[in-house]
């Protein structure tokens, strides 16, 4: 088979057929020495005469899409996908640190120009509408991620930190968050609902790498933080209707 070749820091990895490539805090990619990243997190192997990903962590999840962003999946720990598109980006985060490396494969099976149909684990781009308040939210949460000149890692923000640099008390910054991932979980999206001790690190981090790799924000909306600060808008405490 055709070698995968795998971008990560600005380095290039080339991966042969027949072995195991193990991505992780202590393998063949070694992403960093991270205490909450797994020492073995992710494989890149060949089967069945495709490449595949796979998750062999136990606690971690990662973020898939294509190039264009137009399909994203979410590969659970224990769960594995064919590598069908040329060029797959992956997400993930390890505590409060967010990665990225991407993927080129010599074959695309896959054409996303038109609809994708969704199938298990995966979602397709759905019409999905944010008010001024909550985009201002997401790029607040993904700033860091959006502002790196070289893909690789970036952080998430702590609750408190983005919702001062929006100038929000914690009542509207929780509200608004809330208001985002029950937008997005109602089309599909996983990873943004669960138990009241899941719902900090792990939902903005889940929300800010599905912003970031089905493009719901770029780069072009990081002015909006500058905007929003020369407003001088202290705190939206008593939102406009429908600006929730």
């Amino acid at each position: 088979m055709t070698p995968l070749k795998l971008e990560f820091c600005g380095e290039w990895h080339e991966i042969q057929a027949g072995r195991v490539f193990t991505i992780g805090r202590e393998s063949d990619l070694t992403i960093d020495d991270n205490p909450y990243l797994h020492r073995t997190f992710l494989t890149l192997s060949e089967d069945f005469g495709m490449w595949w990903l796979g998750n062999v962590g136990n606690l971690l999840s990662a973020t898939v899409s294509d190039a264009t962003g137009a399909v994203q999946a979410w590969l659970a720990p224990g769960a594995k996908l064919p590598i069908v598109f040329q060029t797959m980006h992956v997400m993930f985060s390890a505590g409060s640190t967010t990665y990225d490396f991407t993927i080129h494969a010599a074959e695309d099976y896959f054409n996303t120009s038109a609809a994708v149909v969704s199938s298990a684990g995966s979602t397709t781009i759905l019409p999905v509408t944010l008010t001024s308040s909550q985009r201002l939210l997401v790029v607040a949460l993904a700033e860091n991620v959006l502002t790196r000149s070289v893909s690789g890692r970036g952080v998430i923000p702590s609750s408190a930190e983005a919702a001062a640099r929006l100038g929000w008390n914690m009542t509207t910054f929780n509200r608004k968050l809330d208001n985002v991932c029950d937008k997005l979980d109602k089309i599909g999206v996983a990873g943004l609902r669960g138990g009241r001790g899941k719902l900090a690190t792990n939902r903005r981090a889940r929300l800010v790498e599905y912003a970031v790799a089905t493009r719901l924000v770029g780069q072009d909306d990081l002015v909006l933080l500058d905007a929003n600060a020369a407003d001088g808008e202290s705190s939206p405490s008593t939102p406009l209707p429908g600006s929730d």
